[in-house]
């Protein structure tokens, strides 16, 4: 970690994510002993400036916890989802 700690406001939120990916998230997190939220505000992050939030060894750690919780929604599946 580079730069200097910088105090936030956080706030509770209710977000609705479909199930497989939530559960890749959450085991994710786990693996990197971060909580959910924490996780989520890096990938939010490196995304608003165009960066990749994970290096090679992370992804090939995501692309196992895919097959495990049987996610297989892609970036182009992602403006196409519905729910019953």
């Amino acid at each position: 970690m580079t730069g200097q700690a910088k105090k936030v406001e956080r706030v509770q939120t209710g977000v609705r994510l479909e199930k497989h990916v939530l559960q890749v998230l959450k085991a994710l997190a786990a693996k990197h002993g971060i909580g959910l939220g924490d996780l989520i505000e890096g990938i939010v992050l490196h995304s608003f400036e165009g960066k990749s939030p994970f290096g090679p060894e992370t992804l090939e750690i995501i692309a196992q916890l895919r097959l495990i919780y049987g996610l297989d929604l892609t970036a182009d599946d992602s403006h196409m989802l519905w729910e019953e």
